[in-house]
């Protein structure tokens, strides 16, 4: 039985690389206008997910952070003062702010229902590392809502570290507010605050 289970597992290994690499091989177009498309359409095909809080955060770990490069969004959201923490706080941050952002996500996943995507153009130099995917979300009876994906270039593949919504940005939107909770408590009352908020 374990020697059979090994087998199923080694041969599912190929598949596994051929995933990753194929993720890798994307561009940043191709990755939110996938990415999107398969939020909308797990949406779309099921009718109870968002119902169920468990199985939303599952389909955000799934379809969505492994695409997302949470040490960068951390460094933007707090700042200069990122360089003032130790490597292992750093870490810390990085991985409580990973876990605020998915709450985020999963609860604002009911407003894409009904709606679908439009990615604009993508405008990037050759060989850039850094750009930003325009996107528009399309809903009958409503305006357009411009959501645009900054993205940076990384040994992984292509991966999104900040959301704006309308002009405003997930990511900074936290900086004012983890910049007065370091000014009176320190990085160590910022990572405190953000286990707080996840717990």
């Amino acid at each position: 039985m374990v020697e059979s289970r090994m087998k199923t597992l080694l041969g599912l290994l190929p598949l596994l690389f051929a995933f990753h690499a194929a993720a890798q091989a994307l561009g940043p177009e191709e990755l939110v206008k996938k990415v999107t498309a398969d939020v909308l359409e797990a949406l779309k095909s099921d009718k109870d997910l968002l119902a169920d809080r468990k199985r939303a955060l599952a389909l955000a770990e799934q379809k969505v952070l492994p695409h997302v490069d949470f040490r960068e969004a951390a460094q933007l959201a707090v700042g200069k003062l990122w360089w003032k923490a130790t490597p292992a706080q750093q870490e810390r941050i990085a991985t409580e702010f990973r876990g605020l952002l998915i709450r985020i996500y999963s609860n604002a996943l009911d407003t894409y229902r009904g709606q679908t995507m439009q990615v604009l153009p993508l405008r990037m130099a050759a060989g850039a590392t850094e750009t930003t995917v325009r996107n528009r979300y399309l809903k009958p009876g409503a305006p357009p809502v411009p959501v645009d994906y900054a993205m940076k270039k990384t040994p992984e593949g292509w991966k999104i570290y900040d959301i704006s919504v309308e002009g405003v940005s997930l990511v900074l939107t936290y900086r004012s507010e983890f910049e007065q909770i370091t000014r009176t408590s320190g990085i160590d009352g910022l990572i405190k605050r953000l286990a707080e908020k996840n717990a």
